[in-house]
């Protein structure tokens, strides 16, 4: 029975197998990246065991054998010439241009707080949803300033972009009379109680920082007060310790390095700057 089985599995279908068992795995890693098979597939150990398992059998039977595997297999033997492709101007145009749609996130700076209904206008978050948004701002200072949205409007809207995968940015900041009242921790503690919903998390979530008095001023806080607001942010309840807490207001390619070093800021959320490709270059770079 064993040798039966010993006999089946030859050397030429064990590989033969494993290869096309692979193409699968490759295909939807590169086509569909942000899918949740594509992410089983990724985090989960037990695939890489059985391809590794199997390839270093491979490698064994190789060196105590001398099996020649390029003159009995015929597979992938054209891999030899896939280099002339690189040659050619319009598959490298190609070729980087889905390498960089499927590296690339999309993002939304305004959801319905209403999941359906007839409001003529709105993009509820399903809608976001069905056009694969990745990401969403909520609760920024123009929204605050002149749409009057409030903390509880802020809540909802993240609750139903979270519910739908979509990851919400929820941005708080204080203005500058608050400021000078001495009101921003105030101001910030009741934005971070209110705005951020229960089901939020380090996962799901983002939060960014954005003094209302530094956005489009060119005024910036000082990398104390920007790593101070970002401390409170994160030592505000526990589970806010994991957030990915970032920093608005007036990034540019002069402070953003100074900005994203400090020990409480997870990054930036850039504005006007991302406007001008030079400065966002750098910034980035």
């Amino acid at each position: 029975m064993i040798e039966q089985i010993a006999a089946f599995f030859t050397i030429e279908m064990i590989y033969l197998w494993l290869n096309i068992g692979v193409l699968p795995f490759w295909f939807v890693l590169i086509f569909f990246p942000q899918s949740k098979i594509c992410s089983l597939l990724v985090t989960s150990i037990f695939p890489f065991l059985i391809l590794g398992g199997t390839y270093c059998y491979l490698v064994y039977y190789y060196f105590s054998t001398g099996y020649n595997f390029l003159e009995n297999f015929n597979l992938y033997k054209g891999l030899f010439n896939l280099g002339s492709l690189f040659e050619n101007e319009s598959f490298l145009i190609l070729f980087w241009t889905h390498f960089l749609a499927v590296n690339l996130f999309c993002g939304a700076q305004d959801v319905s707080s209403f999941k359906e209904g007839a409001y003529t206008g709105e993009l509820s978050a399903s809608m976001l949803k069905d056009n694969n948004i990745d990401f969403c701002l909520v609760g920024h200072s123009e929204r605050r300033q002149y749409f009057a949205e409030t903390n509880h409007k802020v809540n909802t809207k993240s609750s139903n972009l979270i519910e739908e995968n979509i990851i919400p940015v929820i941005c708080i900041g204080e203005t500058l009379e608050q400021k000078e009242k001495n009101l921003t921790e105030e101001i910030l503690t009741s934005q971070i109680k209110d705005s951020v919903p229960n089901l939020a998390n380090h996962q799901n979530a983002l939060i960014a920082y954005e003094p209302v008095w530094a956005i489009g001023t060119g005024l910036t806080p000082t990398l104390n007060e920007i790593n101070q607001a970002h401390e409170l942010i994160k030592n505000f309840d526990q589970k806010f310790i994991d957030f990915k807490v970032l920093y608005g207001g007036s990034v540019k390619s002069s402070n953003s390095k100074e900005i994203t070093n400090l020990g409480h800021v997870d990054g930036c959320l850039i504005g006007g700057a991302s406007l001008k490709v030079d400065e966002f270059n750098t910034i980035i770079s």
